[in-house]
């Protein structure tokens, strides 16, 4: 008599099941239906292949398409299988390496045959074509363990290098899988770890779209082999495709590179590559945001300081950064030439200079000049800190990532008892912030503990459970606000709540954070007098509302698609004329406005009026002021609001100029 396991269900009930079966015996043992829609399995909560057999007794959840993020992980990692193994059969000597999925889809790397070239975008559809033709013959994708010497013999028996050399690195005596498509000659073979849907038939041919190639070096290191890449997205169905194509378009009309050009906002050159010129209306923009930011921290209780841009090498190395990012960071030397020796320098026998990656080191020494009282505590440190990292040239876009950049960064110092209610309280700010930028979704998540840390583990579960208890004391540990924890996404000193904003196409942009470091305290020495009279550690409140001006400048342009609201608007208005009549109560007009506080300009060209307007609907300028002749002898206004279907509205001068200033006043002050 064969052994059985109890396997426990979601709704508590248990089902005796003998030795050897798997998740899907169970899904065809409950209903026809379910064993149809059972995708894969999660077995004592590890997502597994619907194939597999238990090992023992287990508790059983079947993941079928209503689980959409799982659902949406395997089809995604299924379609970059199936895109290697079309790769394959169009193009032989083709080699494969990694194929992972992403936020939206799915990618492989390829090393292309011998004397052909990387792939081209002229070549996508043949490959989809081809992967259309894998997914109908829906081939089973079968488990199987290999030791370690057989799987490299089998792809150099293959003459895939990549693949023979990659499974030597994996731990001596872990469990080596892989996993094949169809039988005999016509098998294809992968190294993966898994799991998978159970066939290739279980993909829909019509939700997915290859979309690009480029280069990729492997294993991400420019001194390797430069590979060639192919990107597709990839969905549940054809409908969920279909609609992220027209996202996908709709995010290109608001490319915020497009729309800096045509506002005429900044522009990037590789003179200074990684860092942005901003122009006069774009510094307007920052300016404003972050004039904006500055009441807001002085309402709420910031001191903001300015520290250095160039740091020694061995307070980098004390924080712990130097470690981390020497790789990132600028490094100069401080006088001393031909310095290339890290080791020497941080011995003590040389001397190099760093251009700051982030503040807070800065932030502690100033923490540390004179003697802190626990009466003093909390102290809120604020900068709008310049920045560098030196970031890959592949890496950098537009001005979402940059070498150069300015954090809305500040440092909160709190004894423990004081943490969960700062925390609280930056959340509130948080949450005013964004809905007066014009943002009203966000989520938040938590951040756990990496493997590779400081600290220790008694001080890793304080400050992830102060987190957890802030956010619920907060009143946003809730399905509303998204709440998440992410294990092994925190940073290397600390956990962090992360906020992720949701903009108007539906697109989330991870920006604000706050993370508690009890790390960098005790690194740099940092203490306060504690009401015992004895020296305390502090702990650090790292925390960003904006992340960087840059970076955030880029999100607004794109969530407002350029039409600001008017606060933030670098040209509020343009009084243009319709004949040249009006030109000196245009001048008048301009005058008052920028004597009411108002960003103005004017339009006198001997243009049609016609074109005028698409011009500077095209700039995005908020209000077009349009006067003629008997504008200019009554007194009037004819007012075109930007994307309003409404026909222009006629009104008094000092009535437009009071509605177009109470308008312009920003959120904060109204």
């Amino acid at each position: 008599m064969s052994k059985m396991y109890k396997i426990a269900l979601p709704d508590g009930s248990v089902r005796e099941m003998p030795e050897g079966s798997t998740p899907g015996d169970v899904a065809a043992a409950i209903g026809p239906g379910l064993a149809k829609a059972a995708l894969a399995a999660r077995v004592d909560g590890e997502l597994r292949d619907l194939n597999r057999p238990f090992d023992g007794d287990a508790s059983l959840a079947l993941i079928t398409a209503r689980d959409e993020k799982d659902a949406l992980e395997l089809f995604r990692h299924d379609y970059a299988h199936v895109l290697a193994e079309a790769a394959q059969n169009l193009f032989p000597g083709t080699q494969i390496t990694f194929g992972p999925a992403t936020d939206d889809g799915f990618y492989y790397d390829f090393a292309p045959a011998p004397g052909r070239g990387m792939f081209t975008e002229e070549e996508l559809p043949l490959i989809e074509a081809e992967m259309r033709r894998v997914i109908a013959r829906d081939e089973p994708l079968v488990r199987e363990e290999w030791a370690r010497e057989d799987v490299r013999a089998f792809f150099v028996k293959q003459g895939e290098t990549y693949k023979a050399d990659w499974v030597m690195e994996l731990p001596e005596g872990e469990a080596i899988t892989m996993y094949r498509s169809g039988q005999g000659d016509g098998k294809w073979m992968d190294l993966c770890r898994g799991p998978h849907l159970p066939s290739t038939g279980k993909l829909d041919p019509a939700a997915f779209k290859l979309t690009r190639v480029s280069g990729a070096y492997w294993r991400g290191d420019q001194a390797n082999t430069m590979l060639s890449r192919i990107y597709g997205t990839a969905w549940l169905n054809k409908k969920q495709l279909e609609a992220h194509l027209v996202r996908l378009e709709e995010a290109a009309k608001r490319d915020h590179r497009r729309i800096g050009q045509e506002m005429d906002l900044f522009h990037l050159q590789a003179e200074a590559h990684g860092s942005v010129f901003w122009h006069p209306k774009g510094f307007i923009l920052w300016r404003a945001l972050e004039a904006y930011m500055r009441r807001r921290l002085d309402a709420a209780g910031y001191d903001e300081v300015k520290t250095p841009q160039l740091m020694d090498a061995r307070q980098w190395e004390k924080s712990g950064h130097w470690g981390k990012y020497r790789e990132n960071m600028f490094v100069v030397p401080d006088e001393i030439p031909n310095i290339d020796d890290d080791a020497q320098v941080l011995s003590g026998t040389g001397d190099l200079m760093a251009l700051k990656p982030m503040n807070c080191p800065a932030h502690v020494l100033i923490f540390k000049q004179g003697i802190t009282s626990y009466r003093d505590l909390p102290i809120r440190m604020a900068e709008f800190g310049c920045c560098h990292r030196n970031e890959p040239h592949g890496a950098l876009h537009g001005i979402m990532r940059v070498r150069q950049f300015t954090q809305d960064d500040a440092h909160i110092f709190v004894r423990e008892d004081q943490l969960i209610d700062e925390v609280r309280d930056f959340c509130d700010l948080l949450d005013s912030v964004y809905q007066d930028l014009g943002f009203d979704s966000y989520a938040i998540k938590l951040a756990l503990r990496p493997d590779k840390r400081f600290g220790s583990d008694a001080m890793w579960d304080w400050s992830e459970q102060s987190l957890r208890d802030a956010v619920k004391a907060s009143g946003r540990d809730t399905e509303a606000y998204g709440w998440e924890e992410l294990p092994g996404e925190g940073a290397f000193y600390a956990p962090k709540l992360e906020f992720h904003l949701t903009d108007a196409i539906g697109r989330t942009w991870q920006v604000g954070t706050i993370q508690t470091d009890t790390v960098l305290p005790e690194r740099l020495d940092a203490s306060y007098i504690g009401e015992d009279g004895a020296r305390h550690r502090p702990v650090m409140l790292h925390r960003a509302i904006l992340g960087t001006f840059e970076r955030f400048i880029g999100i607004l342009i794109e969530h407002h698609a350029g039409r600001f609201p008017l606060w933030l608007s670098p040209v509020q208005a343009v009084v243009a004329t319709i004949v040249s009549d009006a030109d000196d109560y245009a001048h008048d007009v301009v005058a008052k406005l920028k004597a009411a506080g108002l960003r103005v300009e004017g339009d006198l060209r001997n243009e049609k009026i016609n074109y005028k307007v698409r011009e500077h609907s095209l700039a995005k300028v908020p209000l077009l002021l349009v006067v003629g002749k008997r504008e200019a002898e009554e007194g009037t206004v004819a007012i075109r609001r930007l994307g309003s279907d409404e026909h222009q509205k006629v009104m008094g001068l000092d009535e437009a100029i009071a509605m177009m200033a109470g308008e312009a006043v920003p959120p904060d002050l109204r």
